[in-house]
C-alpha cells in the first residue's frame, strides 16, 4: 500500500540547527527526505515539501546583502527543480528598534535582573504557527496517510499531539536537524516532546546524507542559471 507523505521542514531549525557553518547549505531537501524516507518506511511516497522560513536581514546577517542574495538564489533554485512537489511559506523577523534589555551573563554568578545590558534582539515570527496549521489542515484534507515534521522545537509538539488524537490513522515521523554523534556535544538533544508524539524519529542528519543530496552547482531556469553562492 502507498502511503501519501507530506513533509514540514521548518527552515530556520534546519539551518541553525544542522547547515549553519558547514558546506551543505546548497541543500536539496526534497532529495534529501526522498531518501530518509525510503529507509524510515518502504511505502512512503513523496507527494509534497513545505519548507516554512522568513527571509534573511541583510544588517544582521555575516555577509550582509550577499547573504539576502544566497537565500533568495537557494529558494529560486529549489522552485526551479520541484515545482510540483514544493511550497514556500514565509514569516517575517521582527525587533525593538531601540533595542531590548536583558539581564547581563557573568560566568559563575546567578541572574541578577537589575543588572542589564541593552542588546540586539531578532526574532522569527509566525514560522511555528505557520508550520502547525499547515500539518493540522494537511492531516484534515485526507490527502496524506503520513506527515514528518523536520525540527527540534518543542513548541510543535501540540500540533503533533492533537493530529495524534483527531486523525489517528495519520503515520507521524520526526526529523531532527542535529549534527551526527561526534558533533553532539555542542548540539542540543532531540526533543524527547517531539518523539512522544511520534511513530518514528531520525535523531540526526549525516554529513554523508547531506553531502550527497546538494543541488547541482549550476541550476538551470529560463533566462540565466542559478550558481551556487561563491560563499556557501
Amino acid at each position: 500500500m502507498v502511503r501519501k507523505t507530506a513533509v514540514h521542514i521548518d527552515g530556520y531549525n534546519l539551518y541553525y540547527g544542522r547547515l549553519r557553518g558547514t558546506r551543505f547549505k546548497w541543500l536539496d531537501v526534497v532529495s534529501l527526505f526522498e531518501g530518509l524516507l525510503r529507509r524510515q518506511d518502504a511505502d512512503a511516497e513523496l507527494q509534497l515539501v513545505r519548507y516554512f522560513t522568513s527571509p534573511a536581514l541583510g544588517r544582521f546577517a555575516t555577509h550582509g546583502e550577499a547573504s539576502v542574495l544566497a537565500q533568495q538564489d537557494y529558494h529560486r533554485a529549489l522552485r526551479a527543480l520541484h515545482p510540483q512537489r514544493l511550497l514556500m511559506t514565509f514569516g517575517h523577523h521582527s525587533m525593538d528598534r531601540g533595542g531590548t534589555w536583558l539581564p547581563e551573563y557573568i560566568a559563575g554568578a546567578s541572574c541578577d535582573r537589575r543588572r542589564r545590558v541593552r542588546v540586539w534582539k531578532i526574532e522569527e515570527k509566525q514560522t511555528d504557527v505557520n508550520l502547525a496549521l499547515a500539518m493540522y489542515r494537511d492531516a484534515a484534507s485526507g490527502n496524506f496517510q503520513q506527515l514528518v515534521v523536520c525540527t527540534n522545537d518543542s513548541d510543535v509538539a501540540p500540533a503533533l499531539a492533537a493530529i495524534r488524537e483527531d486523525f489517528p490513522g495519520i503515520r507521524l515521523g520526526v526529523v531532527a536537524p542535529r549534527p551526527p554523534a561526534l558533533a553532539r556535544e555542542r548540539a542540543r538533544a532531540a526533543s524527547a516532546t517531539l518523539a512522544l508524539h511520534a511513530d518514528w524519529v531520525v535523531r540526526h542528519l549525516l554529513d554523508e546524507e547531506l553531502a550527497r543530496t546538494q543541488l547541482p552547482p549550476r541550476v538551470p531556469v529560463r533566462k540565466r542559471a542559478i550558481a551556487r553562492p561563491a560563499h556557501w
